[in-house]
């Protein structure tokens, strides 16, 4: 389970501007075991980085962006995730 709280930075999967930096980071976070799937079925969207690791997610970045600003910190990210990951609103 992953506390907001925990959260350094939401990193975009697709994104073409991403820093040159960030797939050796992801690489490298692989090849040290801290890389998490959070679902096998579908393609990564976005990277949820935290002190102890990454979790690689089938939400987009912005998505989980606008979840955090409307759940405040006391949510959990893996609260987002139902049994219908691609649900827009938090699971309650």
């Amino acid at each position: 389970m992953i506390r907001i709280s925990e959260v350094i930075t939401i990193l975009d999967a697709g994104n073409r501007r991403s820093p040159i930096t960030l797939i050796p980071f992801l690489d490298e976070v692989e090849r040290q075991g801290r890389m998490e799937r959070i679902t096998t079925q579908e393609e990564v969207k976005s990277y949820v980085v935290t002190r102890t690791g990454v979790y690689a997610s089938p939400i987009s970045s912005l998505t989980l962006l606008k979840r955090a600003q409307q759940g405040g910190s006391r949510r959990r990210i893996d609260e987002w995730y139902g049994p219908d990951p691609e649900k827009k609103e938090l699971k309650e």
